[in-house]
């Protein structure tokens, strides 16, 4: 009796024999079963757990940091990597402190807030004031000095949830630009609606930006059952008041490191592929969905490659210090390889959590893309759809697209990743083993063909990366 992987295999063949790939016809063959081992038995949740409750939380240049890259280089080379390294990124340091904030006025109320990522804190009796809700960072353009200083500026606007997480771009708008906009007015501190899908009383924090020079205030974020109790008092028409206090505080850089580790190829002249995902995480949980996952997934899909025999192309995996904040180890690698740019062939990104991949898409040449559509066979019985070649890649690896490296993205189901992204809940127990070896799959065979590919996928002209 057949088992139904080797059904699976058997159904996959046929599809790729049909469609007459010639040359790639046993590239594809391979893919499969790399493919179908990798969703049969991989260590990608051992080490996803590994990371998640041997350091924890890793925010960059904090003691968790340092300890997630001694973690990652003995991991790696456990995992049976030719070469590991790190190389220094000089990583801003923040730490959050507590937060509080209170409705005074009409209605007491406490409020589940955390402070925003990189935001100052409070003088130390605190900010009391009147609240003014603002649509939009576009409708507070639109006010003047009067209507805004001396007020707190609450920015409602709640995040929708869908499977390709789209609505997060929307939603964090106001996180990254809020309280910059907000004291140009006079403003004296900003709350946010959470960016993020969770009905649970838990704050979504993450980085919000100043302009140097300019004038600088506190950011909050409360939860979405916390913003909505504000807007109901804020309804009601009668002046709304907060107390928020915050002790986050900025401390001079320190130096982190991204972790780079390789399985060596047959030819040096072929070049290498990159598998990215960042190695640190927000203070709050345990930096399991974000990214902790990506981590996993990424270098069991290069061990993956490496178990099927020695690839043609070097596989690179980064694991990158501070996206969260500056993507500060993108920038650090940009300048200490930009040398060797031209031997990346295509570069991938996984910083989508653990769900189940549903598409895959990419940022190649043109005249590449048919040759991408000629893959789907290898991925279909994964249930996995084809995208479109408008893929953005990811934080980390934007830098080398803007820099003409082509892009194969593969996208996962974030239906549920914004109920826990930034959040306390970014726990180990947020993920699906067995969606999580499905990931590892398809990145494993996407890996295997874009590391066994004779042809490259040529260079992106660097305009169409600048939108």
């Amino acid at each position: 009796m057949e088992t139904t992987s080797s059904v699976v295999i058997a159904v996959a063949l046929l599809a790729v024999s049909a469609t007459g790939f010639g040359d790639d016809a046993q590239l594809l063959r391979g893919a499969a079963e790399v493919r179908d081992q990798a969703l049969a038995e991989n260590r990608a949740y051992e080490t996803v757990a590994g990371l998640t409750s041997e350091v924890g939380p890793r925010l960059a240049g904090s003691d968790g940091d340092r300890a997630a890259v001694a973690w990652a280089i003995t991991r790696l080379k456990a995992l049976g990597f030719d070469r590991v390294t790190t190389e220094d990124v000089s990583v801003p340091r923040w730490e959050r402190g507590t937060a509080v904030a209170r409705i005074v006025a009409p209605f007491p109320q406490t409020l589940a807030t955390v402070a925003l990522g990189g935001s100052i804190g409070t003088p130390a009796n605190g900010i009391e004031a009147p609240v003014i809700q603002v649509e939009s960072l576009a409708e507070l353009k639109t006010l003047n000095r009067a209507q805004v200083e001396g007020h707190i500026v609450y920015l409602p606007g709640r995040m929708q949830r869908s499977r390709d997480g789209s609505g997060y771009g929307i939603a964090v708008a106001k996180r990254y630009g809020g309280p910059v906009a907000a004291a140009s007015l006079g403003a004296v501190a900003v709350v946010i609606r959470s960016a993020g899908t969770s009905n649970a009383r838990l704050a979504h924090t993450g980085a919000t930006t100043y302009i140097p020079g300019k004038p600088r205030i506190p950011g909050f974020a409360i939860s979405n059952p916390d913003a909505d109790l504000l807007e109901y008092q804020l309804a009601t028409g009668r002046s709304v008041r907060l107390n928020l206090t915050s002790t986050a505080r900025s401390l001079p850089s320190v130096r982190s490191a991204n972790v780079v580790a390789e399985m060596t190829g047959k030819d040096p002249a072929a070049g290498l592929i990159l598998l990215a995902a960042h190695l640190d995480s927000w203070d709050l949980g345990t930096g399991a969905i974000d990214d902790g996952a990506g981590v996993a997934i990424v270098t069991e899909a290069a061990r993956q490659v490496r178990l099927a025999g020695v690839p043609l192309r070097t596989i690179r995996v980064v694991l990158y210090a501070n996206e969260e904040r500056a993507v500060s180890g993108a920038n650090a690698y940009l300048q200490a390889h930009i040398e060797e740019l031209p031997r990346h062939v295509v570069a991938t990104e996984a910083d989508l959590g653990a769900g189940k991949v549903w598409r895959l898409s990419a940022r190649v040449n043109e005249q590449h893309w048919p040759r991408i559509k000629d893959w789907m066979p290898v991925f279909q019985p994964l249930g996995i759809e084809l995208g479109n070649n408008e893929s953005r890649g990811g934080a980390d690896i934007a830098i080398l697209g803007r820099n003409g490296v082509p892009f194969v993205s593969l996208s996962h189901d974030a239906s549920n990743y914004f109920d826990y992204h930034h959040t306390a809940s970014d726990t180990l127990d947020k993920i699906n083993p067995g969606d999580l070896s499905q990931a590892v799959a398809a990145y494993s065979a996407l890996a295997y063909i874009l590391a066994n590919r004779k042809d490259d996928l040529g260079r992106v002209p660097t305009a169409a990366n600048t939108r």
